[in-house]
This record gives structure tokens, sequence and C-alpha cells, in this order.
């Protein structure tokens, strides 16, 4: 009778044990993936020019990745906590990518790239509160997201973050709207302006039209109409699309052009793809528009959670402009460039 007690006792402490042990487990195991992630990237590049041997004017005129010899992109650090209907995330960037990004005088010196408050209202509704990246434009300021890594003129052109509140409503599984008010592009105070923005996208089948508004003064950038899209044509390419127009009319300045994407992955591991992008400035103050051809040949190999991306670029300018430096001392209408990256993603 005592040894069967005994083991009866055992057993029954044995899948008490058990069962708290399991419990406990599985609550830190909801806590750790439901509430509180961490992610990031870090990247460095090499870059040169053919013409000047990198010993003269090197700048493409378009952001980031301008530097020649070896340079440092960014290290980007996201942490998101998340209780379901609610959560926060702040992105902190650390380095020349992210410190352009943030035009340098952004809170805490440029560090923070992002952060916001949601809520999710109802299903097909989220509201946004903060400083959040733009809605306009293919291309993004983190690289590893981006296939190309220098970025269009399109893209550096237009905002790069906002600062106010955006409600997103998903209508249907393939059909979304999001409406917003802001400050005035990348903009953290409007205490001497008191200047507000506009801002929409209607999403339809992955492709998007966004719109964008302010008045244009004390810095602003007036109204942007923008597109965004593109189609698999085949499992293995993809095609994306890229359009915008630009007018202030406080300024008498303003841009419109198109870029394409086509993308081809040949293996796991590797895919190439071609920005091709034509650009033109207008400014009423000024005789001639100012068009340029962007074309930017990009591979991409990954391995693991690295990637790296060689790419060949070449820039050109019309209407007689000769924006850069030649070795000779001299000017020229074009630029050609290579530089190869390397991302770590996590």
């Amino acid at each position: 009778m005592k040894t069967i007690m005994n083991t009866n006792f055992g057993k029954i402490m044995a899948i008490a044990i058990i069962s708290t042990l399991s419990f406990s487990v599985s609550a830190q195991e909801e806590e750790t993936t439901s509430k509180f992630s961490l992610s990031g990237s870090v990247d460095a590049y090499y870059r040169t020019t053919f013409k000047d041997a990198g010993e003269a004017d090197t700048a493409t005129f378009t952001s980031f990745a301008n530097q020649t010899g070896f340079a440092l992109g960014m290290a980007n650090l996201v942490g998101t906590y998340d209780m379901g209907d609610t959560g926060v995330v702040v992105d902190l960037v650390f380095g020349p990518r992210g410190t352009e990004a943030t035009f340098e005088n952004d809170v805490l010196n440029g560090i923070i790239n992002q952060a916001y408050v949601y809520w999710n209202v109802s299903e097909g509704t989220t509201l946004t509160m903060g400083r959040f990246n733009t809605f306009l434009g293919y291309e993004v300021i983190a690289p590893q997201a981006n296939f190309n890594y220098s970025v269009s003129y399109l893209f550096s052109n237009g905002p790069f973050s906002h600062l106010g509140i955006k409600a997103d409503f998903a209508l249907s599984d393939d059909v979304s709207l999001m409406l917003a008010v802001m400050n005035p592009w990348d903009t953290n105070d409007i205490s001497d302006s008191g200047e507000y923005s506009l801002g929409g996208q209607l999403g339809f089948y992955d492709q998007f039209l966004n719109l964008y508004y302010d008045s244009g003064k004390s810095g602003g950038l007036g109204f942007e109409v923008d597109y965004t899209g593109g189609f698999d044509v085949t499992e293995d390419f993809f095609f994306g699309i890229n359009a915008a127009y630009n007018d202030n009319s406080e300024t008498g300045t303003g841009f419109y052009g198109a870029a394409i994407y086509p993308q081809l992955t040949t293996s796991d591991s590797f895919a190439i793809g071609l920005r091709g992008e034509y650009m033109t400035f207008t400014d009423d103050a000024l005789e001639d528009d100012s068009p340029v051809l962007g074309l930017t040949l990009t591979g991409s190999f990954t391995k693991e959670n690295l990637i790296i991306k060689p790419e060949v670029r070449l820039d050109t300018w019309g209407n007689d402009l000769e924006p850069y430096a030649d070795g000779d001392g001299g000017f020229t209408s074009n630029q050609s460039s290579f530089l190869i990256a390397a991302i770590y993603s996590f």
C-alpha cells in the first residue's frame, strides 16, 4: 500500500512539474514572439568613378552612396513592441546614410529614423501617429529592402519621412486606402511656419497611387503625385515601375520623371536587375529644363543573411549641362561609376 501511494504521489508530482514547466515555457514563448522583436541591418561599400579615378567631384546628385573608396552606409536597429491591438516602433540609424536620411538636424542629431505608435482599431483599420517613413516612391531608406544599392533621382527628391497621423483602411484583400495629416515633408517642428501637409494613398492589386500636398512655403515640397507598382511577368521576372510629378508654385520649381525596374532571378542565391530612369528638373527662373538619364545595373548575391551587390551606374545630363568634374580639370555631362556593397540584415 505504501509503495502504491508513493508511486501515485510521484506520478502526480511529475505531472504537476511538467505542466508547470510547459505553461512557463509557453508563456515565455508567447511573450517573446508576440510582444518585443528586434531587427536591423549593417551595410558598407566600395565605390570608384571611371573618368576621374575618385579624385574630382564624384557625387551623382542623388542621396547616399556617393563617397569614393571604402565607406560605411549605416547601422540600423528596429525595435517593435506589439501587444496585438496596439504597439510601438522605434527605428534608429547610425552612420552617413542614416544621417542624410534624417537631414542631420532631427531629434538626437539624426539618430531617430522612425518612432511611432499604432492602434489596430479593427481588423481593417489602423491608426498610426509619430514619425514614419514616406509612402511615396518605389525605393526606401533601408538598403536591404531595395534591389539597387544606390538610389534614384525620384526617391532623392521626394520626402523621406513624415511626422503626423495616418489612417490605413483595408477595403478588401486587394484594395486599400490611406489618409494622413502631417507636418510638411521631413519637418520635425512647425512652430515657426504653422504649416501642415496632407497625404493619401490608394492601393489596387499592388499598384499604388500616392498624393502629397503642402503650401510650398518655408522649404515645403508643394504638390506631388506618384505611382508605384509592378508586375510578375513570369515566376522569375519582375517589372517594377515608378513615375512622379512635382510642382511647387511658391518657388516655381518642380520635377517629373519615370523609372523602370526589370529584375531577373537566375537562382535561389542570385538575381540581376536594371534601373532605367529619366527625370527632368523644372525652374521658372531658368530658360531650359534640366533632364538627366540614369542607368544602373545591379547584381544581388545572397548567402544566408548577407547580400553582396556589385553595381555599375551611368548618369548623363542633357541640354548641354556639364555638372561633373573630370580628371583633366574640366567638366563633363556624364559620370560612370562602380561600387560593390555588403549588407547584413537580421
